[in-house]
């Protein structure tokens, strides 16, 4: 049975999102500070995680950003504001979706399915390599040079389709229907940001064969260069 920790300071959204997960089929657990979150998601495994923003001791940004420094589970981000800078902030420090309240337990559900969905299977699970690039998308790693780089699974979800189709240029919208599903309904700044952090991270290694490019006005593509090995 898949399990869900849900961490927000609101007692009432709790359970009612405990109690539509449990009807969804897993196991919820509540937590209402994020202090308690990282403690909780230290001592057992989670499949997805829920994390308010605005929480007591520890906000939801600083959980999502700890647990990103060790961990690729699907996390969505819930907040009472819906400012464009703090969805950004927390899709670039690894959230995989982002939900404004007030909402209906409904759609963060939908959400849940969603997010998941795009996990694949460990059979689908592959190891591409380009010029001294492999990587690693099941436990979502890049390797450049022997130099291991953590992905989250949304970056390694982009670098993959820009790997299976090398010199192809991606519309930000077809980015956003292949990789976070029609129903999502953020803006293409979600792919902008998410491209930021991957090339920040690609960056941090040599790699004179390839590049992942702006196409001003239209998009991103992976482009391969000859150079002198």
């Amino acid at each position: 049975m898949p399990a869900m920790l849900i961490a927000d300071d609101n007692e009432q959204i709790t359970k009612i999102l405990a109690k539509f997960a449990q009807k969804e089929g897993f196991t919820a657990d509540t937590v209402y500070d994020g202090a308690a979150a990282l403690a909780q998601f230290a001592r057992h495994p989670y499949d997805i995680l829920l994390l308010d923003v605005m929480m007591p001791k520890t906000d939801g940004f600083a959980v999502c950003r700890t647990i990103r420094q060790h961990s690729n589970v699907p996390i969505i981000m819930i907040t009472a504001r819906g400012e464009d800078y703090e969805r950004i902030m927390g899709l670039d420090i690894g959230a995989d979706d982002y939900i404004v309240k007030p909402f209906s337990a409904p759609e963060v559900m939908a959400r849940v399915r969603a997010v998941l969905r795009r996990l694949p299977p460990a059979a689908q699970q592959k190891e591409l390599t380009l010029d001294n690039l492999i990587l690693k998308t099941n436990d979502c790693r890049a390797v450049i040079a022997d130099e291991a780089i953590p992905l989250t699974k949304k970056e390694t979800d982009i670098l993959q389709l820009l790997l299976e189709n090398q010199g192809r240029v991606f519309s930000r919208e077809h980015l956003l229907d292949s990789l976070w599903g029609a129903e999502y309904d953020g803006d293409t700044r979600t792919i902008d940001s998410h491209i930021k952090r991957l090339r920040a991270k690609l960056d941090a290694a040599e790699h004179p064969g390839w590049q992942i490019r702006t196409v001003w006005g239209i998009g991103y593509t992976l482009e391969v260069t000859p150079h002198e090995k």
